[in-house]
Protein backbone atom coordinates (compact mmCIF):
# COMPACT_ATOMS: atom_id res chain seq x y z
CA UNK A 1 0.00 0.00 0.00
CA UNK A 2 1.46 3.30 -1.18
CA UNK A 3 1.84 5.69 1.58
CA UNK A 4 0.51 9.30 0.66
CA UNK A 5 2.70 12.61 0.87
CA UNK A 6 1.43 15.27 3.49
CA UNK A 7 1.01 18.52 1.85
CA UNK A 8 1.31 21.48 4.28
CA UNK A 9 0.31 24.67 2.19
CA UNK A 10 3.16 27.25 1.92
CA UNK A 11 0.29 30.04 0.75
CA UNK A 12 -2.91 31.25 1.51
CA UNK A 13 -4.44 30.55 -1.86
CA UNK A 14 -2.76 26.98 -0.82
CA UNK A 15 -4.30 27.16 2.47
CA UNK A 16 -7.71 27.73 0.51
CA UNK A 17 -7.63 25.01 -1.97
CA UNK A 18 -6.62 22.27 0.72
CA UNK A 19 -9.11 23.45 3.69
CA UNK A 20 -11.92 23.00 0.12
CA UNK A 21 -10.83 19.29 -0.63
CA UNK A 22 -11.57 18.80 3.42
CA UNK A 23 -14.43 16.52 4.07
CA UNK A 24 -17.61 18.47 5.32
CA UNK A 25 -20.48 17.63 7.15
CA UNK A 26 -23.21 17.59 4.59
CA UNK A 27 -21.74 16.81 0.83
CA UNK A 28 -23.25 18.09 -2.70
CA UNK A 29 -23.38 16.35 -5.60
CA UNK A 30 -20.91 14.48 -6.71
CA UNK A 31 -18.47 15.13 -9.54
CA UNK A 32 -18.47 12.79 -12.09
CA UNK A 33 -15.75 11.79 -14.47
CA UNK A 34 -16.63 10.88 -17.91
CA UNK A 35 -13.53 9.16 -19.94
CA UNK A 36 -12.77 6.69 -22.69
CA UNK A 37 -10.64 3.58 -22.86
CA UNK A 38 -8.27 2.82 -25.11
CA UNK A 39 -10.60 1.82 -28.12
CA UNK A 40 -14.28 3.24 -28.24
CA UNK A 41 -17.02 3.15 -31.03
CA UNK A 42 -19.70 5.49 -31.95
CA UNK A 43 -22.09 3.79 -30.18
CA UNK A 44 -20.27 4.36 -26.89
CA UNK A 45 -19.18 7.43 -27.50
CA UNK A 46 -22.32 9.07 -28.25
CA UNK A 47 -24.03 6.99 -24.69
CA UNK A 48 -21.21 8.94 -22.69
CA UNK A 49 -22.35 12.07 -24.23
CA UNK A 50 -25.36 12.09 -23.71
CA UNK A 51 -25.41 10.27 -19.99
CA UNK A 52 -22.84 13.35 -19.35
CA UNK A 53 -26.01 15.67 -20.36
CA UNK A 54 -28.13 14.39 -18.19
CA UNK A 55 -25.10 14.75 -15.42
CA UNK A 56 -24.11 18.08 -16.02
CA UNK A 57 -23.29 20.20 -14.29
CA UNK A 58 -21.74 17.71 -11.64
CA UNK A 59 -19.55 16.32 -14.44
CA UNK A 60 -16.87 16.77 -16.22
CA UNK A 61 -16.08 14.86 -19.90
CA UNK A 62 -12.90 13.48 -21.31
CA UNK A 63 -12.53 13.81 -25.08
CA UNK A 64 -9.09 11.78 -25.95
CA UNK A 65 -8.70 7.80 -25.54
CA UNK A 66 -7.06 7.09 -22.13
CA UNK A 67 -4.78 3.22 -22.28
CA UNK A 68 -6.24 1.45 -19.18
CA UNK A 69 -7.50 -1.53 -18.32
CA UNK A 70 -8.98 -0.49 -15.25
CA UNK A 71 -9.62 -3.89 -13.74
CA UNK A 72 -6.35 -5.08 -14.15
CA UNK A 73 -5.02 -1.60 -12.92
CA UNK A 74 -7.45 0.77 -10.92
CA UNK A 75 -4.15 3.47 -10.42
CA UNK A 76 -4.58 5.61 -13.49
CA UNK A 77 -7.96 6.42 -12.89
CA UNK A 78 -7.55 6.82 -9.51
CA UNK A 79 -5.35 9.57 -10.18
CA UNK A 80 -7.66 11.31 -12.96
CA UNK A 81 -10.22 10.64 -10.37
CA UNK A 82 -7.98 12.86 -7.78
CA UNK A 83 -6.87 15.24 -10.77
CA UNK A 84 -10.71 16.47 -11.26
CA UNK A 85 -11.64 15.92 -7.81
CA UNK A 86 -14.71 13.48 -8.96
CA UNK A 87 -15.94 10.54 -6.39
CA UNK A 88 -17.39 8.94 -9.67
CA UNK A 89 -16.46 7.71 -13.07
CA UNK A 90 -18.28 6.16 -16.19
CA UNK A 91 -15.71 5.15 -18.51
CA UNK A 92 -16.36 3.70 -22.00
CA UNK A 93 -14.13 0.74 -24.06
CA UNK A 94 -14.89 -1.03 -27.01
CA UNK A 95 -13.25 -4.27 -27.45
CA UNK A 96 -13.27 -7.81 -30.16
CA UNK A 97 -14.12 -9.93 -26.58
CA UNK A 98 -16.15 -7.28 -24.76
CA UNK A 99 -17.82 -4.75 -27.46
CA UNK A 100 -19.77 -1.95 -26.67
CA UNK A 101 -18.33 -1.51 -23.03
CA UNK A 102 -19.50 0.24 -20.11
CA UNK A 103 -18.44 0.70 -16.37
CA UNK A 104 -19.59 2.39 -13.45
CA UNK A 105 -17.64 2.75 -10.42
CA UNK A 106 -16.96 4.29 -7.13
CA UNK A 107 -14.08 6.42 -5.19
CA UNK A 108 -13.01 6.09 -1.67
CA UNK A 109 -10.84 8.93 -0.51
CA UNK A 110 -9.58 8.50 -4.61
CA UNK A 111 -9.23 4.98 -4.08
CA UNK A 112 -11.42 2.53 -5.98
CA UNK A 113 -14.23 1.25 -3.75
CA UNK A 114 -16.52 -0.50 -6.00
CA UNK A 115 -17.18 -1.31 -9.88
CA UNK A 116 -19.54 -2.95 -12.38
CA UNK A 117 -19.33 -3.18 -16.16
CA UNK A 118 -22.04 -3.15 -18.31
CA UNK A 119 -22.39 -4.12 -21.44
CA UNK A 120 -24.43 -1.65 -23.86
CA UNK A 121 -26.91 -3.76 -26.24
CA UNK A 122 -29.44 -0.92 -27.83
CA UNK A 123 -28.98 3.04 -27.67
CA UNK A 124 -31.42 5.69 -28.89
CA UNK A 125 -29.76 8.88 -28.03
CA UNK A 126 -31.63 12.24 -27.17
CA UNK A 127 -31.36 13.57 -30.61
CA UNK A 128 -33.79 10.60 -31.65
CA UNK A 129 -36.77 11.56 -29.89
CA UNK A 130 -39.06 14.56 -30.52
CA UNK A 131 -40.17 17.67 -28.28
CA UNK A 132 -38.74 19.87 -24.96
CA UNK A 133 -36.09 18.68 -23.21
CA UNK A 134 -35.46 19.10 -19.07
CA UNK A 135 -33.39 22.50 -18.33
CA UNK A 136 -29.89 22.35 -16.90
CA UNK A 137 -29.59 21.00 -13.30
CA UNK A 138 -33.22 19.28 -12.70
CA UNK A 139 -33.29 17.00 -9.70
CA UNK A 140 -34.53 13.79 -11.28
CA UNK A 141 -37.19 11.31 -9.52
CA UNK A 142 -35.55 7.94 -9.82
CA UNK A 143 -37.87 4.27 -10.07
CA UNK A 144 -36.39 1.44 -9.52
CA UNK A 145 -38.86 -1.48 -11.45
CA UNK A 146 -38.47 -5.18 -10.60
CA UNK A 147 -37.17 -7.31 -7.12
CA UNK A 148 -34.21 -8.04 -8.19
CA UNK A 149 -32.81 -4.51 -7.41
CA UNK A 150 -33.45 -5.98 -3.59
CA UNK A 151 -32.12 -9.59 -3.81
CA UNK A 152 -28.48 -9.47 -5.86
CA UNK A 153 -25.55 -8.09 -3.81
CA UNK A 154 -24.38 -6.98 -7.43
CA UNK A 155 -27.58 -5.19 -8.34
CA UNK A 156 -27.97 -4.02 -4.67
CA UNK A 157 -24.10 -1.89 -5.34
CA UNK A 158 -25.35 -0.90 -9.14
CA UNK A 159 -28.78 0.49 -7.55
CA UNK A 160 -26.53 2.08 -5.28
CA UNK A 161 -24.68 3.53 -7.93
CA UNK A 162 -27.31 5.01 -9.78
CA UNK A 163 -28.78 6.98 -6.76
CA UNK A 164 -25.23 8.52 -6.23
CA UNK A 165 -24.67 9.21 -9.90
CA UNK A 166 -27.92 11.27 -10.40
CA UNK A 167 -28.79 12.32 -7.06
CA UNK A 168 -28.04 16.27 -6.71
CA UNK A 169 -28.77 18.25 -3.40
CA UNK A 170 -30.72 17.26 -0.48
CA UNK A 171 -34.31 19.27 -0.19
CA UNK A 172 -36.44 18.89 2.70
CA UNK A 173 -39.36 20.04 0.58
CA UNK A 174 -40.22 19.71 -3.12
CA UNK A 175 -43.21 21.50 -5.37
CA UNK A 176 -45.10 19.71 -7.72
CA UNK A 177 -44.29 21.82 -10.31
CA UNK A 178 -40.48 20.95 -9.39
CA UNK A 179 -41.09 16.82 -10.92
CA UNK A 180 -40.02 18.07 -14.38
CA UNK A 181 -37.72 14.61 -15.03
CA UNK A 182 -37.80 11.15 -13.74
CA UNK A 183 -35.50 8.41 -15.03
CA UNK A 184 -37.23 4.56 -14.53
CA UNK A 185 -34.64 1.61 -14.07
CA UNK A 186 -36.33 -2.11 -14.69
CA UNK A 187 -34.14 -5.44 -13.72
CA UNK A 188 -35.56 -7.88 -16.08
CA UNK A 189 -35.70 -11.91 -15.25
CA UNK A 190 -32.52 -12.50 -17.98
CA UNK A 191 -30.23 -10.34 -16.32
CA UNK A 192 -31.42 -7.14 -18.32
CA UNK A 193 -30.96 -3.73 -17.16
CA UNK A 194 -33.15 -0.83 -19.01
CA UNK A 195 -32.90 2.71 -18.97
CA UNK A 196 -35.25 4.56 -19.49
CA UNK A 197 -35.71 9.33 -19.63
CA UNK A 198 -38.99 10.58 -19.17
CA UNK A 199 -40.23 14.12 -19.15
CA UNK A 200 -42.86 14.72 -16.97
CA UNK A 201 -46.20 16.55 -18.32
CA UNK A 202 -48.40 18.39 -15.68
CA UNK A 203 -51.72 18.51 -17.79
CA UNK A 204 -55.25 19.58 -17.00
CA UNK A 205 -57.50 17.44 -15.36
CA UNK A 206 -60.96 18.78 -14.10
CA UNK A 207 -60.11 19.21 -10.33
CA UNK A 208 -56.98 20.50 -8.35
CA UNK A 209 -54.60 18.02 -8.84
CA UNK A 210 -53.37 17.50 -12.19
CA UNK A 211 -53.23 14.56 -14.28
CA UNK A 212 -49.53 13.61 -14.99
CA UNK A 213 -48.59 11.76 -18.62
CA UNK A 214 -44.97 10.77 -18.83
CA UNK A 215 -43.07 11.13 -22.20
CA UNK A 216 -40.13 9.67 -23.30
CA UNK A 217 -37.23 11.90 -24.18
CA UNK A 218 -34.36 10.09 -24.18
CA UNK A 219 -31.34 8.39 -23.45
CA UNK A 220 -33.02 4.76 -24.09
CA UNK A 221 -30.22 2.48 -22.90
CA UNK A 222 -30.24 -1.50 -22.43
CA UNK A 223 -27.33 -3.23 -20.97
CA UNK A 224 -26.18 -6.33 -19.67
CA UNK A 225 -24.80 -7.11 -16.70
CA UNK A 226 -20.85 -8.64 -17.60
CA UNK A 227 -18.84 -8.42 -14.53
CA UNK A 228 -18.34 -6.56 -11.04
CA UNK A 229 -15.65 -5.77 -8.66
CA UNK A 230 -17.08 -4.87 -5.06
CA UNK A 231 -15.80 -3.66 -2.04
CA UNK A 232 -15.79 -5.44 1.09
CA UNK A 233 -17.53 -5.40 4.37
CA UNK A 234 -15.58 -3.23 6.38
CA UNK A 235 -14.94 -1.21 3.55
CA UNK A 236 -18.02 -0.52 2.15
CA UNK A 237 -19.41 -0.01 6.47
CA UNK A 238 -16.24 2.81 6.61
CA UNK A 239 -17.19 4.49 3.43
CA UNK A 240 -20.29 4.90 4.64
CA UNK A 241 -20.23 6.17 8.60
CA UNK A 242 -22.15 8.83 9.12
CA UNK A 243 -21.00 11.71 11.61
CA UNK A 244 -21.86 11.81 15.11
CA UNK A 245 -23.39 15.75 14.09
CA UNK A 246 -25.89 13.83 11.36
CA UNK A 247 -27.02 11.01 13.76
CA UNK A 248 -30.36 11.07 15.01
CA UNK A 249 -30.97 10.20 18.62
CA UNK A 250 -33.41 7.26 19.04
CA UNK A 251 -36.39 8.64 21.40
CA UNK A 252 -38.11 5.69 23.21
CA UNK A 253 -41.47 4.45 21.31
CA UNK A 254 -41.13 6.80 18.64
CA UNK A 255 -40.47 4.87 14.52
CA UNK A 256 -40.90 5.80 11.50
CA UNK A 257 -42.46 3.67 8.37
CA UNK A 258 -41.04 3.94 4.98
CA UNK A 259 -42.70 6.87 3.60
CA UNK A 260 -41.42 8.79 6.63
CA UNK A 261 -44.25 9.00 8.80
CA UNK A 262 -43.89 10.18 12.37
CA UNK A 263 -45.55 6.93 14.96
CA UNK A 264 -45.58 6.99 18.16
CA UNK A 265 -46.99 4.27 21.13
CA UNK A 266 -48.62 5.36 24.13
CA UNK A 267 -48.55 3.32 27.62
CA UNK A 268 -51.58 4.45 29.36
CA UNK A 269 -52.81 2.89 32.99
CA UNK A 270 -55.20 0.97 33.90
CA UNK A 271 -58.79 2.82 33.59
CA UNK A 272 -62.48 2.59 34.93
CA UNK A 273 -64.37 2.44 31.63
CA UNK A 274 -67.28 3.18 33.82
CA UNK A 275 -66.68 6.84 34.89
CA UNK A 276 -65.53 7.89 31.43
CA UNK A 277 -67.76 11.09 30.71
CA UNK A 278 -69.08 10.08 27.16
CA UNK A 279 -71.07 12.24 24.35
CA UNK A 280 -74.66 12.26 25.15
CA UNK A 281 -76.80 11.02 22.30
CA UNK A 282 -80.34 11.01 22.00
CA UNK A 283 -80.03 7.30 21.48
CA UNK A 284 -77.95 6.37 24.58
CA UNK A 285 -80.83 8.27 26.70
CA UNK A 286 -82.73 5.88 29.55
CA UNK A 287 -86.22 5.19 28.81
CA UNK A 288 -89.25 6.51 31.36
CA UNK A 289 -89.50 2.57 32.23
CA UNK A 290 -85.76 1.94 33.34
CA UNK A 291 -85.50 5.55 34.92
CA UNK A 292 -88.88 4.07 36.99
CA UNK A 293 -87.17 0.53 37.90
CA UNK A 294 -83.70 2.03 38.74
CA UNK A 295 -86.10 4.27 41.56
CA UNK A 296 -87.65 1.32 42.85
CA UNK A 297 -84.14 0.22 43.32
CA UNK A 298 -82.81 2.85 45.28
CA UNK A 299 -85.94 2.85 47.47
CA UNK A 300 -86.52 -1.21 48.27
CA UNK A 301 -85.05 -1.56 52.01
CA UNK A 302 -82.31 -4.00 53.05
CA UNK A 303 -82.88 -6.95 54.49
CA UNK A 304 -80.07 -8.94 57.00
CA UNK A 305 -80.27 -12.76 56.11
CA UNK A 306 -77.68 -14.55 57.40
CA UNK A 307 -75.80 -17.75 55.45
CA UNK A 308 -75.44 -19.75 58.56
CA UNK A 309 -76.78 -23.06 58.73
CA UNK A 310 -74.93 -24.18 61.89
CA UNK A 311 -77.43 -24.57 65.26
CA UNK A 312 -76.64 -21.80 68.19
CA UNK A 313 -75.70 -23.58 71.03
CA UNK A 314 -78.27 -22.80 74.42
CA UNK A 315 -76.68 -21.84 77.83
CA UNK A 316 -77.12 -24.53 80.56
CA UNK A 317 -77.37 -22.55 84.07
CA UNK A 318 -75.36 -23.89 86.36
CA UNK A 319 -77.60 -25.48 89.31
CA UNK A 320 -75.93 -25.24 92.72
Amino acid sequence: MAIQRVVKPTTRKGKRVLEARQPITIEGPKQTLVLHGRKTSDFIRLGLKDLYRLKKPDAKLLSRNNDITIFENASPVEELCRKYETSLFIMGSHSKKRPNNLIIGRMYNYSLLDMVELGLDSFQSLADFVGPKITLGTKPCLIFNGPAWDQMDELKHLKSMFVDLFHRENVENIRLQGLEHAISFTATADNKILLRSYKVLLKKSGCKTPRVELEEMGPHLDFTFRRSKLASEDLMKQACRKPKILKVAKRKNVSRDGLGTLHGRIHVGKQNITSLQTRKMKGLKKTAEEKRAEKKQRKRPLTAETNSTKPVASKKRKVE
